[in-house]
């Protein structure tokens, strides 16, 4: 029988709480027949989840929640938060909360948690909600999903068309099924939802970092307060970005980066839309440590990000800022993969043979060999601005949209 089949008509559970009282109700749960993998202290699992458990302490708890089925874990703004939320999803296992207090019980409804027990409760009572709705067995569980989770689209200031580029990412990842999400967090000019005709007064991706930092997101938050729309063969769901500039500091770092986690464990491909300063001169003229930077939002979806895609625009000075940027843009994200598309690639800028002048001038002077081209296509780019609709949905045959599908083949999803 493998570790994770039911034990008696029960399941195999691990118990998250704290001193003497963990091991009288682990006695308790026994006697009702209920499997015991192990007893951990309750702060454990945010400890791993936040990567602060070292050595063969992490790998030891790692091994063994890799077995269970359920966690009981005493349920606190120290113990339960998002982090801890996603990475029991991303292993299968079930949460029951033991609720102490009613504040407790609302963060653990704001985690869509159901089902909390108390510390009073029978054990039988306990047993009888660690067996409700058990997980499935591994042997039924998904393939575990491929490719990069986050994908963040830069581009060197002048835009380049990096949103364009963004929304035809995500039409494209649409295609193939599955959740795709697709993020503003361009603290400078936002634009998603004017492309995509959504309202721009609506929650979007700062609401989602205001309840990350509160360690109250949730995946099933991030559905409600996400705008669908439908494009061929799949939807997309927006996180629209903030309103108005001035709102820079909703979007801190410690925030993306937590709603970024979060999204992980909510779509297949996360595609972020950043803005082009990668500037940190805020630190220098700023003698507050911990005080909001306009660029923490980009540097943070750098930071997370499993692939960056730098949009460079076809024309001399749109390749010389690109230039310039990318040694900064490299620096950010260290050992991330990047790849490189140049956008609205035509002759009447760049001459004969444009396509072969990029790429020796790419690679002459950031050693960039890999190289993917988007041509420029007006009719296309102004039928998707007229009816605020993606491009693969305005033009589905389109040039672009060609272009945009060999780039996702090739470069995206053999990630």
């Amino acid at each position: 029988m493998s570790p994770r089949a039911a034990v008696g008509g029960g399941a195999v559970v691990v118990l998250a709480v704290d001193g003497p009282a963990g091991r009288a109700l682990a006695d308790d749960l026994a006697r009702e027949g209920v499997g015991i993998l192990a007893l951990i202290p309750a702060a454990s699992l945010a400890e791993l989840a936040a990567d602060s458990l070292l050595g063969a302490d992490s790998a030891d708890l790692q091994s063994r929640l890799e077995q269970a089925q359920v966690v009981l874990l005493d349920a606190s703004r120290e113990t339960l938060d998002a982090r801890v939320v996603a990475l029991c999803d991303r292993l299968g296992i079930r949460i029951v909360p033991r609720c102490a207090t009613p504040e407790d019980e609302r963060l653990a409804a704001a985690f869509g948690l159901a089902g909390p027990v108390v510390p009073d409760d029978d054990p039988s009572v306990v047993a009888e909600a660690l067996r409700a709705h058990p997980v499935r067995p591994v042997a039924e569980e998904e393939a575990p999903r491929s490719g990069p989770r986050v994908i963040a689209v830069w581009g060197a200031a002048g835009a380049p068309g990096r949103s364009t580029v963004a929304i035809g990412l995500a039409a494209e990842l649409a295609r193939g099924g599955g959740r795709i999400a697709l993020v503003d967090a361009d603290s400078h000019a936002p634009s998603l939802a004017l492309a995509l005709g959504l309202a721009d007064e609506a929650p979007g991706f700062a609401a989602a970092c205001r309840q990350a930092e509160l360690g109250t997101l949730t995946t099933s938050e991030l559905t409600r307060i996400a705008a669908p729309v439908s494009v061929p063969g799949g939807t997309i769901d927006v996180l629209t970005g903030i309103n108005r500039p001035s709102r820079w500091p909703e979007l801190g770092q410690k925030r993306v980066a937590g709603a970024l986690e979060v999204c992980r464990a909510w779509a297949d491909h996360t595609v972020v839309d950043v803005s082009a300063s990668l500037e940190r001169d805020e630190e220098i003229v700023s003698d507050v440590m911990d005080g909001p930077r306009r660029n923490a939002a980009t540097l943070a979806t750098l930071r997370e990000a499993d692939l960056v895609v730098a949009v460079a625009a076809a024309d001399p000075l749109g390749i010389s800022r690109f230039l310039r940027g990318y040694s900064e843009l490299r620096a950010a994200v260290g050992a991330t993969p990047v790849a490189v598309v140049v956008n609205r690639l035509r002759t009447g800028a760049l001459g004969i043979d444009a396509r072969g002048q990029v790429r020796r001038t790419l690679e002459r002077f950031a050693g960039i060999r890999d190289v993917w081209f988007v041509p420029a296509d007006g009719r296309a780019a102004d039928a998707a601005l007229l009816t605020a609709r993606p491009i693969a949905d305005a033009a589905p045959r389109s040039a672009l949209t060609q272009a945009m599908r060999r780039f996702v083949g090739e470069a995206v999803v053999r990630l």
